[in-house]
């Protein structure tokens, strides 16, 4: 007996039902499998340097077509915050693997002069003191720093030692003035102070004495820890996050994106403060909610909104606080933070590589991709104390967001699977006793006899 045709249509809906399955299969599986991406903490220099080629690529054209001066329209230090972090990770990049040395100390030079052009001090007031704002001055002068040492110190690059002596001295005059009129913390921009800014410029006097083997700024560097600790957060006994200009008191206490960018700064200037801080700092800030191994903006208890320097904050983690936080992890050695750190931004952030460019969220913020490379090649930095081992975020991160892949990959699954289901063919009726036409049965209008 032949077999029926399946009914007209039923091909098309397997072939449908199967690939909406495998697309929602690799929508959650590939994440899944890059929340594994290994840390930077404990892996070969020259294999985080090698990883960090194809993103710094993508920010070079970026800059190419205009990055900066997009990133200016979103917040007022775009410009210098994508040319800074883009020079400053090309000199991690060489710290990490020598081979990189002559390129990126063309690329950084490069960074800097983009950065200290009109275009990179126009945002800023120059007649601060510092000139143009301790934003400008502190970040400019770090990578100037950055730059001579990789160039091999004062002897390899004398014009640019002798302009970051200059920036410290400018800096260490702002720093006893502001003291004497007690307060620690310098302007960015006219009677507006952010203690980051200040500890970034505490940092450039750390490093151009290190870099010129004195010891000029000491002094001043004591007063100024001092004065700061006399003024920390009272509700984590962290630097806050924005202060009075004129006494320095907190106006706002520690908040995680200012909290994780300063503390790679704090790093230089006491290693020892910033490693007591890094622990507070994950205890008070980072998240407890399992699947989402971040940092939040507010410390814990607290659900204030986001703003302009957090981003979009979900169930209260900023991504700006935790990308940058993934820095501070790698520079205190942190392998769990930076693991789970690491995983998440990787789960999270649809990572696309192409024509060795490598971006994240389809390439829209640069400047996230910025901070993330600069988080990514830390320990080409100036080491801090270390390890400082947190175990502050879940390990076990993963369990509750494989627990609803699951549940997504069963609810694709479904479908498809009842589409190829054999249906029972129906068994054809029994023909009744007077069934017309059967085999059997009298012809209609026929005589019985």
């Amino acid at each position: 007996m032949d077999r029926e045709p399946p009914p007209a249509g039923r091909p098309v809906r397997r072939v449908l039902a199967v690939v909406a399955a495998l697309l929602v299969t690799a929508c959650v599986c590939v994440p899944s499998i890059r929340s594994f991406t290994p840390p930077p903490v404990g892996r070969d220099g020259r294999a985080v340097a090698a990883d960090a080629l194809p993103r710094l690529a993508f920010l070079r054209a970026e800059l190419d077509s205009g990055a900066g001066e997009r990133m200016q329209l979103l917040f007022p230090e775009g410009y210098a915050f994508l040319h800074a972090l883009y020079g400053l990770s090309r000199v991690n990049t060489a710290v990490l693997d020598p081979g990189q040395r002559a390129a990126s100390l063309e690329e950084a030079r490069w960074a800097l002069e983009r950065l200290e052009s009109p275009a990179g001090t126009a945002p800023f007031p120059a007649e601060a003191a510092p000139a143009y704002g301790v934003y400008h001055a502190g970040w400019s002068a770090w990578l100037r720093g950055r730059v001579v040492e990789l160039a091999g110190g004062p002897a390899a690059a004398p014009e640019e030692a002798a302009a970051l002596a200059r920036d410290a001295a400018e800096l260490d005059a702002a720093f006893t003035d502001a003291l004497r009129s007690g307060t620690p913390y310098l302007t960015a921009y006219p009677g507006l102070a952010w203690p980051v800014d200040s500890v970034v410029g505490a940092a450039v006097l750390r490093l151009s004495d290190r870099v010129h083997g004195t010891s000029d700024h000491t002094a001043t560097l004591d007063r100024w820890s001092d004065a700061v600790r006399d003024r920390l957060d009272p509700a984590t006994g962290l630097i806050p996050h924005s202060v009075d200009p004129l006494t320095g008191a907190p106006l706002e206490g520690a908040r995680g994106s200012s909290q994780a960018l300063l503390l790679r700064f704090l790093a230089e200037v006491d290693p020892e403060w910033a490693a007591a801080d890094y622990a507070v700092f994950l205890d008070r800030f980072g998240s407890t909610a399992a699947p989402l191994p971040g940092i939040r903006e507010h410390p814990r208890g607290d659900d204030s909104p986001g703003d302009v320097d957090s981003g979009p904050l979900v169930f209260g983690l900023s991504a700006s606080a935790s990308t940058v936080a993934l820095g501070d992890a790698v520079l205190f050695g942190d392998a769990a933070a930076a693991a789970a750190l690491t995983g998440f931004a990787e789960a999270t952030g649809t990572a696309v590589e192409t024509g060795g460019q490598r971006r994240y969220l389809g390439g829209m913020l640069p400047v996230g991709d910025a901070f993330l490379v600069w988080s990514l090649t830390a320990s080409g930095e100036h080491a801090a104390p270390g390890p400082v081992a947190t175990d502050r975020l879940a390990r076990w991160w993963r369990v509750p967001w494989f627990a609803g892949v699951a549940v997504v990959l069963a609810a694709a699954w479904w479908p498809a699977a009842r589409a190829f289901r054999r249906r029972p063919r129906p068994s054809p009726a029994a023909p009744g006793p007077s069934s017309p036409g059967t085999p059997g049965s009298s012809p209609p209008g026929a005589a019985t006899g």
